[in-house]
């Protein structure tokens, strides 16, 4: 009995670390923000567990903007406030 005793407690112990470490891998229900700037533009980057969804420029002249995704799969992205409007998204070059 004794035995069994201590080999559940070292198990108690054992798992222990293991759920810490799962609670921190849990998804979050804030977004990520970055924000950095680009001439005369603010840039807002919105990420929900790594996926961009949405971009707000705040221009230095001008009212902000959002772009969101035109759909969930591809990296064209419309604007909230005109959405017949596609902003493209050319690759120049790739090395």
């Amino acid at each position: 009995m004794r035995t069994l005793n201590r080999l559940l407690l070292a198990g108690l112990f054992a798992i222990t670390p293991l759920a810490v470490m799962a609670a921190d891998d849990a998804p979050s229900a804030d977004p990520d923000v970055t924000i950095r700037t680009e001439g005369d533009k603010t840039i807002q980057e919105y990420r929900q567990n790594g996926f961009l969804y949405a971009i707000k420029v705040t221009p230095k002249v001008g009212k902000p903007y959002f772009l969101v995704r035109a759909d969930g799969t591809d990296a064209n992205f419309i604007r909230s406030d005109q959405p017949d409007m596609l902003i493209p998204s050319w690759k120049i070059f790739e090395w």
